[in-house]
């Protein structure tokens, strides 16, 4: 049984990674989780997958080494976020860290493309 919200997220984090594992060894269990995740996910795993009223989950094949993938993430809902002691920092002091951390996590491939 997990106890701590650090052994349920660790434990979260295990079962994408097994998805993620799966997918890239079994061509027919990425065929299913690309068709329904929901139900590859809850068949390989065990687990129990909720997915919010009115959201979808989507996989998206991106294991084509000769393409960059870059996915537009939905804007932030600012109000919402909490910021981390040095993001606070730089935001009171009128730097512009956030959003530059912010892309360079999402989009490392793309910022390897861009020379200027």
């Amino acid at each position: 049984m997990y106890h701590t919200n650090k052994d349920m997220e660790q434990r979260k984090q295990e079962i994408i990674e097994t998805v993620i594992s799966k997918a890239w060894e079994d061509t027919n269990f990425k065929t299913e989780l690309l068709a329904d995740p929901v139900k590859a996910i809850e068949k390989l795993t065990g687990v129990k997958v909720v997915v919010p009223e009115g959201k979808s989950l989507v996989f998206l094949d991106q294991t084509d080494k000769s393409t960059i993938y870059v996915n537009i993430p939905a804007e932030p809902e600012i109000e919402n976020m909490e910021l981390t002691e040095d993001q606070l920092e730089a935001v009171a002091g009128g730097g512009q860290r956030i959003w530059g951390d912010f892309i360079r996590n999402l989009f490392p491939n793309l910022n390897d493309c861009i020379t200027l």
